[in-house]
């Protein structure tokens, strides 16, 4: 055996990985994440890091997936090849998914890197499941700002108008969320989504910290035009 062989870092496993996680574990940062549903200790700047030490490893990601812990999760969605997961595997992983951090990266990091995001955003949307009915308005969001055009934009306000007031509470997050980005990507349909925004008042009295935008979609869409127009 070479010097550089003798001395080459051992390829990353599920229990290495596993192991540097319960050393970042921190019982403060639990009973944190915990509030936000999050049932995992780990500083996410730092869980980052031990995803740097493991790169691309789809394989690895895999089976990191397989073990069912959050903060494992979360490093297998950042070390995981995207395009390399079927509609079926995706679907499935979001069934499973049952901490908000992960589903959020699943659907950020993965989902949206996938060729089968337009197959998943019309499977997911009618779903009976809110959680995952809400995934599907999260694609909708998502394809308001970036293909518009494989929507029906004014189908969708209908939608809003008529099934956000007294939707749960997943699901009418991520429906609020696609009135805002309607109303801030679309001058010729803003004043019909702050319109709606308007009549349904949903989350018109969320408490907001100061310097932060108010998720009401009125206020959401006015604050980011202002911000576009202010800055050319």
């Amino acid at each position: 055996m070479s010097a550089a062989e003798d001395t080459a870092t051992p390829a990353p496993t599920v229990e290495s990985v596993l192991t540097a996680l319960a050393a970042l574990e921190d019982p403060r940062m639990r009973a944190a994440n915990e509030r936000r549903g999050d049932d995992h200790g780990v500083n996410l700047t730092r869980l980052r890091g031990v995803a740097k030490t493991v790169r691309t490893d789809h394989e690895l990601a895999i089976r990191l997936w397989a073990t069912d812990h959050t903060a494992a999760r979360l490093v297998a969605l950042l070390t995981c090849s995207p395009r390399k997961y079927g509609p079926e595997e995706l679907d499935t992983m979001l069934r499973q998914a049952r901490a908000p951090k992960v589903r959020d990266w699943l659907l950020n990091y993965v989902v949206k890197k996938s060729p089968h995001l337009e197959q998943l955003r019309l499977a997911w949307t009618g779903d009976p499941d809110p959680v995952v009915a809400g995934a599907g308005w999260d694609l909708i969001s998502h394809q308001v700002h970036k293909r518009p055009e494989v929507l029906d934009l004014p189908a969708l306000l209908d939608t809003i108008e008529a099934r956000m007031k007294d939707a749960p509470e997943p699901l009418q997050w991520s429906m609020n969320t696609t009135l805002a980005a309607i109303g801030i990507e679309h001058p010729d349909l803003r004043a019909r989504a702050v319109g709606i925004g308007e009549r349904l008042g949903v989350l018109k009295d969320y408490p907001t910290p100061p310097n932060c935008t108010s998720p009401f979609a009125p206020a959401w869409i006015a604050e980011i035009v202002r911000r576009r127009e202010a800055t050319g």
